[in-house]
């Protein structure tokens, strides 16, 4: 057995959890923050046959799209006084980050 953690931008994870029900895959899914730009992310944990596992990872990379956007950088430590104009700088968010482990047992009860 195969466990796959895919973290998801929070636009995309409604839809990528719609197909992976369509294609009986059973997951569970979990409200996640992103440390780079603290936006919200859904990590999605999948159980999964080996045989079955890249039926799972084509589901992913079909529903999860990267795309860019503007966002405000957090502003330096400044000392007081200090004038600081943030300039939006453009970014690449969605797609999906996905790691697959191998499990030595898997128990349902």
């Amino acid at each position: 057995m195969k466990l796959v953690f895919a973290i998801v931008h929070n636009d995309d994870a409604g839809q990528l959890t719609n197909k992976l029900r369509e294609n009986n895959f059973q997951f569970t899914q979990i409200s996640t923050t992103g440390g780079f730009l603290r936006e919200g992310n859904a990590t999605i944990l999948i159980g999964v046959e080996p045989e079955k596992l890249e039926d799972a990872l084509r589901v992913i990379k079909a529903n999860c799209k990267t795309r860019t956007q503007f966002v405000n950088p957090m502003p330096p430590v400044m000392e007081p006084g200090e004038l600081y104009l943030a300039q939006p700088v453009e970014v690449q968010v969605g797609g999906a980050t996905v790691f697959v482990v191998n499990v030595d047992r898997f128990e349902k009860f």
